[in-house]
């Protein structure tokens, strides 16, 4: 498998332009809707996060057995993997394949039926407790909040997509269907809410455009040579195959569920205490964050199956080559990002005229301390995870109680209000900041001046591009 620099540029420039969607769909949104709007699509967009844990940890564990086949196992385990001579011709072997294939859409058939059922049910009710002092149109929530559930349900189902491109290793081709699917997302959307269809228009966007990215997906995995051999080969059997996953699965979902209860919760449960319009101003704020954490994680991210290889070929140094790389760029993003976010954010919220404002610089720096050390202590769990194990699970599953423990004590007990919701889980997550950073130290044998050849390198790769680039000009 070969992870080039094309594919690194590819997953930034998809990022980029879901960011850059993003960026030019807020000054409508921002400009059409009313803070309390605003701030239900907050909790629109929290619950769709949700969704995302719903698939339990089996997406990776999905993703990681996927390259573990297209690297020449022959059998998958419940701890650990079956290691292969890197010297030798890869012989896939197609009927576990299938069998992994028709696993994978079985379960999330199942899990896609339990979300539509909850949220019609208790999603429903949710939305319905949110909108008692609603002044806006709540007809028009309620068609979203239908709409929202189509498309939950939908992306769930066919989420089996993701991990056969990514496990196959094809970033590359996976990225360009994102800038396809975020493109026609941004043109759908822009068009509907100059129409002034506002909530309406960003779920029926994003229903068109999961729609076109699963067909395109679809086609690009099911070749017409892949779906000989397919067809060809015996199945494998379910049970084998999902008794083999599902143990660390669980552990990955639970940490999952963990991590959604502390970066999530504070949105679910502030909701209840604090004002739309003071909700609106945090969730913004934590959007601009998120950015700068996916983009701070992109480089590490797109070597993950490349990782994974390599763990089955005891290639031990350029793991570590890459992690460190990583963990750099994950400094620098959020050195330079965060610092504009802190001096530029308000101004350019001022200039788009928007009617919600962000934090003030002291929350702001806060929350981008604390999502720097969730993002790196995130980092070196992907490495763990590579292993075909999951220490963190217990670790994770304590954090997100512990903030759910203490945004109840601290609302109900304080009146610190949005500082709640931003300690909490910086408070929660203090074992694990330090914790796994250290395991992957340890394990991968890192030192300081390991450290510091990573950082050397790097200054390296840069003046060394800006020659080239001199010279290309010359």
């Amino acid at each position: 498998m070969q992870i080039t620099k094309k594919d690194i540029l590819w997953n930034y420039a998809a990022t980029f332009l879901k960011i850059a969607s993003g960026v030019l769909l807020l000054p409508l949104i921002l400009k059409k809707m009313p803070a309390e709007t605003v701030g239900v699509w907050a909790v629109f967009m929290t619950i769709t996060s949700f969704v995302s844990i719903l698939d339990f940890g089996f997406g990776p564990s999905f993703i990681r057995n996927i390259t573990y086949v297209f690297s020449g196992v022959k059998s998958l385990k419940k701890i650990g993997f079956e290691t292969v001579n890197k010297e030798n011709n890869i012989i896939i072997d197609y009927g576990l394949l299938k069998g992994l294939i028709s696993t994978m859409k079985l379960f999330y058939l199942r899990v896609a039926s339990f979300l539509f059922f909850l949220l019609l049910t208790l999603g429903t009710y949710y939305i319905y407790m949110l909108l008692d002092e609603y002044k806006g149109n709540q007809l028009e929530v309620y068609i979203s909040w239908f709409l929202l559930c189509l498309i939950n349900t939908y992306n769930l189902f066919s989420l089996y997509y993701d991990a056969l491109l990514q496990g196959k290793g094809l970033i590359k081709k996976s990225k360009q269907i994102q800038i396809v699917g975020q493109a026609i997302y941004l043109f759908v959307a822009v068009l509907f809410i100059m129409l002034g269809n506002s909530l309406i228009a960003i779920v029926s966007a994003q229903l068109v455009s999961v729609i076109i990215v699963r067909w395109l997906s679809y086609r690009s995995f099911f070749t017409k040579k892949m779906k000989i051999n397919l067809i060809r080969a015996k199945a494998r059997s379910r049970n084998e195959i999902f008794s083999a996953i599902y143990p660390n699965a669980i552990k990955i979902g639970l940490t999952s569920l963990g991590s959604f209860m502390v970066q999530k919760s504070s949105i679910i449960i502030g909701s209840l205490f604090i004002s739309l319009q003071d909700l609106a101003s945090y969730g913004i704020s934590m959007q601009f964050i998120g950015l700068i954490a996916v983009f701070s994680g992109i480089y590490l991210a797109t070597f993950q199956s490349k990782i994974a290889q390599l763990r089955i070929e005891k290639n031990i140094t350029e793991i570590k080559q890459l992690y460190l790389k990583g963990k750099l760029i994950l400094l620098f993003t959020y050195i330079l990002a965060g610092s504009g976010l802190v001096i530029l954010g308000s101004w350019v919220l001022k200039f788009m005229d928007s009617q919600t404002q962000i934090l003030p610089v002291s929350m702001l720096v806060v929350l981008l301390v604390i999502s720097f050390l969730e993002s790196n202590h995130s980092l070196a769990g992907s490495i763990l995870l590579s292993n075909n194990e999951v220490p963190f699970f217990k670790a994770s599953m304590l954090a997100g109680i512990v903030t759910v423990v203490l945004l109840l004590l601290m609302f109900s007990l304080t009146d610190l209000g949005i500082w709640t919701m931003i300690l909490a889980p910086g408070l929660a997550h203090l074992y694990n900041n330090w914790k796994w950073p250290y395991e992957v130290n340890k394990q991968l044998e890192i030192s300081f001046f390991d450290n510091n050849k990573a950082f050397v390198n790097i200054k390296k790769s840069i003046k060394n591009g800006n020659r080239n680039r001199k010279r290309t000009i010359i």
